[in-house]
C-alpha cells in the first residue's frame, strides 16, 4: 500500500493558507494546519494546531502532531506572514518586532524542526510564500520590512536549496503580488490592482497552482516563482 504523503501549512486558517490546505487535501495528502485562530477539524486526515508561529514551541508542536498522526512529513509550506506598509521612519519598534517574529522566526524555527525529519526520510520539499515586493522597490508603496523579511526568506530559500540539493530535499518559494484575500479592504481593490502591470489582483487559486506546480517540479530547487501580474518584469 502506498504511504500517504503529508504536508504542513502555516498561516492556514484563511486566504492563501486555507486554499493551500484544501488543495493538498484534494490530492489525498494528510495535512497539519496551524495558525493562531485555527479551529479543530472533523477530518481525520486534517490535523489543526493552534498557536503563534513566531513561538518556537509552536513549530515543535506542529511537527510532533504530524509525526504522531501520519509518521512522516513530505512538504512544509511556510505561508504565515504579515505585511506592514509604512514609510521607513514611521515604523515602530512594535512593528519591527512583530514582523520579524511572524515572518522570520516562524519560518526559521518551523523549518529547522522539519529538516531533520526530511533528512531521515531522504526526501522532502519546503516552500516559502514570500512577496514580489521583496525584489521590486517602489516609491508608490514603501515596504522596508517586507524587503527585510521576505527578501531574507528568498535568499534563505536559495541557501537551503544548495545545502540540501544532494540529500533529497528541495527548497523553493512563491513570490505573490497583491492577492485578493480577507487581509485587503475590498474598497481598495482598484488601487491595489493598479500596482500590477496586468491591472488586476491575483486570486488565491493562482498561488495554490504555483505551490502545486513546485510540488511536482522534481528538478526545480532554489526557484523563486513570481505570481504577480508582471510586477517583477518592470513598469
Amino acid at each position: 500500500m502506498r504511504q500517504k504523503k503529508v504536508a504542513i501549512v502555516t498561516g492556514a486558517s484563511q486566504g492563501m493558507g486555507e486554499g493551500i490546505v484544501k488543495a493538498f487535501r484534494a490530492r489525498g495528502y494528510g495535512v497539519v494546519a496551524t495558525s493562531r485562530s485555527i479551529q479543530p477539524s472533523a477530518d481525520p486526515d486534517l490535523v489543526t494546531v493552534a498557536g503563534d508561529i513566531g513561538d518556537p514551541d509552536t513549530g515543535k508542536h506542529v511537527i510532533a502532531a504530524a509525526l504522531d498522526r501520519f509518521g512522516r512529513i513530505d512538504t512544509l509550506v511556510n505561508n504565515a506572514g504579515i505585511f506592514i506598509g509604512k514609510a521607513f521612519t514611521e515604523y515602530t519598534e512594535e512593528d519591527y518586532r512583530l514582523k520579524l517574529k511572524t515572518n522570520l522566526d516562524g519560518f526559521f524555527f518551523t523549518t529547522q524542526q522539519v529538516i531533520p525529519v526530511m533528512l531521515k526520510q531522504g526526501s522532502g520539499h519546503v516552500v516559502q510564500i514570500t512577496a514580489s515586493t521583496a525584489e521590486f522597490a517602489s516609491s508608490r508603496s514603501p515596504a522596508f520590512l517586507a524587503m527585510l523579511t521576505k527578501g531574507g526568506m528568498n535568499s534563505a530559500t536559495k541557501s537551503m536549496a544548495i545545502e540540501f540539493a544532494t540529500r533529497g530535499i528541495r527548497v523553493n518559494a512563491v513570490a505573490p503580488g497583491v492577492i485578493r484575500t480577507p487581509m485587503h479592504d475590498p474598497s481598495l481593490v482598484e488601487k491595489l490592482a493598479a500596482f500590477h502591470p496586468m491591472n488586476k489582483l491575483g486570486e488565491v487559486e493562482d498561488i495554490v497552482r504555483a505551490v502545486l506546480y513546485l510540488e511536482d517540479a522534481a528538478f526545480s530547487t532554489g526557484e523563486i516563482l513570481h505570481v504577480d501580474g508582471g510586477l517583477i518584469a518592470g513598469r
